[in-house]
């Protein structure tokens, strides 16, 4: 029994080094947020076992869970680099498919049709506004920057509020706002799945997502020019790798032990 024990316990730790060293890998990841597993002890019993004499039978990985405290912002000067100062996600549409998926990597770009997408095609979602840059449709679009106003004039700059308005500006000096900033909130951030690239899709887990505008509720402002980084602590890491190798080592050890227990046992017997 001792040996099945052991063996849980080495899944386990190696488990944790598997969660350790991919947050170590995306210490520099913009929008990363870093995860933390969690055990359980395994006990096996009846309903008339003595609870005095119940013997743990080893342990069992309970959960990886995502930490979303913010990161440390990082200034770029970018206008289409926005950083989130709160608890949303930018909301994307994949062109291909349409499906959602949600970030906190504001890393954007303009494409050739006009479209805000971050860099995979998968396009960045607003409210539709009017002049005065009121929401008009609380149903989230695709971010699209006219190429050229009414007169002809060329895009020559875009820039955007803390209150997410984007407004356009042409080269004849004129300006329209082109939307306001989706951002999207859970009823659980933990139940998100990870689909890489930063990005998560909504489950059972952390209920659909509820549209917003930045500064409202828990949503949070803007920050243009600027990028969130990865919120993982390498020192912190580098302590959880020591102590998840020392457990490692330790039910390594304890295998060793009942492996020398099982031989004197047998020279006995011979």
């Amino acid at each position: 029994m001792s040996y099945y024990t052991s063996i849980s316990g080495l899944k386990n730790a190696q488990a944790d080094l598997g969660v350790i060293a991919h947050n170590i890998a995306n210490t520099e990841t913009t929008g990363f947020k870093k995860s933390n597993a969690s055990f359980a002890d395994i006990v096996a019993k009846s309903a008339m076992s003595d609870p005095r004499k119940t013997q743990g039978i080893g342990a069992t990985m309970e959960a990886i869970t995502q930490n979303f405290t913010v990161g440390s912002v990082e200034q770029t000067g970018s206008a289409l680099d926005i950083a989130i100062n709160g608890d949303g996600f930018f909301a994307t549409k994949a062109a291909k498919d349409g499906s959602m998926s949600y970030t906190r990597n504001g890393a954007m770009m303009l494409d050739s049709n006009g479209h805000i997408q971050d860099g995979s095609d998968n396009r960045l979602q607003v409210f539709a506004v009017n002049a005065e840059g009121a929401v008009t449709n609380p149903a989230p679009v695709d971010a699209l920057v006219p190429p050229a106003n009414g007169a002809g004039a060329e895009l020559a700059g875009l820039t955007i509020a803390e209150d997410g308005l984007m407004t356009a500006t042409y080269a004849d000096g004129t300006t329209t706002a082109v939307g306001r900033v989706a951002l999207a909130s859970f009823a659980s951030n933990t139940g998100l799945q990870q689909v890489g690239s930063s990005n998560w899709e909504a489950t059972g887990l952390s209920g659909q997502a509820v549209y917003g505008e930045a500064g409202s509720g828990r949503y949070g402002s803007l920050l243009s020019g600027a990028l969130e980084r990865s919120n993982v602590d390498i020192a912190e890491e580098l302590v959880g790798l020591i102590s998840a190798q020392r457990n490692f080592q330790a039910n390594a050890k304890a295998i060793d032990t009942a492996t020398r227990i099982t031989e004197t046992i047998i020279n006995l017997r011979s």
